[in-house]
């Protein structure tokens, strides 16, 4: 191997059992760059618990429905967050608030369609944006620890 590991190591099959995730796709994310990959010196490509950490935020993010490039961008932030300038800070923020302008937005324009649901309906929907809020709010404190 290339490097000393102070934690564990996987080979590709391992990393894919931990994160419940395909072989082929950890392919496509080493290939692309959102996961890095050492090679041992029987030439398997050896991945650390770091990885198996990114592949789970990876993952995480998918859920939420953030594209590639932006998962991207925000694992590069975590690995960089005692670096990062106020200025990245700023154009992240930037970033959340358009996007939840556009979801404010959203939500506006499905108002109507919302007033004429019948009272059960209302309440079903209701429900599920509780668990929805609940989700995200567990989501988020996911990412952020």
């Amino acid at each position: 191997m290339s490097r000393w590991y102070d934690g564990a190591v996987y080979r590709i099959g391992e990393l894919a059992e931990r994160a419940m995730v395909s072989k082929r796709t950890i392919d496509y994310y080493t290939s692309i760059g959102l996961l890095k990959a050492d090679r041992s010196k029987s030439n398997y490509r050896i991945y650390t618990d770091e990885s198996l950490h990114d592949l789970k935020f990876i993952e995480e993010c998918k859920s939420l429905h953030y594209p590639l490039d932006e998962i991207k961008r925000k694992l590069e932030m975590r690995k960089a967050a005692g670096s990062i300038q106020a200025s990245e800070v700023e154009k992240h923020v930037c970033t959340l608030t358009q996007q939840m302008l556009k979801l404010h937005n959203d939500l506006f324009d499905i108002i109507p369609f919302i007033e004429k649901l019948d009272e059960k309906q209302k309440e079903t929907l209701t429900n599920n944006l509780s668990l929805l809020r609940t989700a995200l709010l567990k989501s988020l404190l996911k990412v952020s620890s």
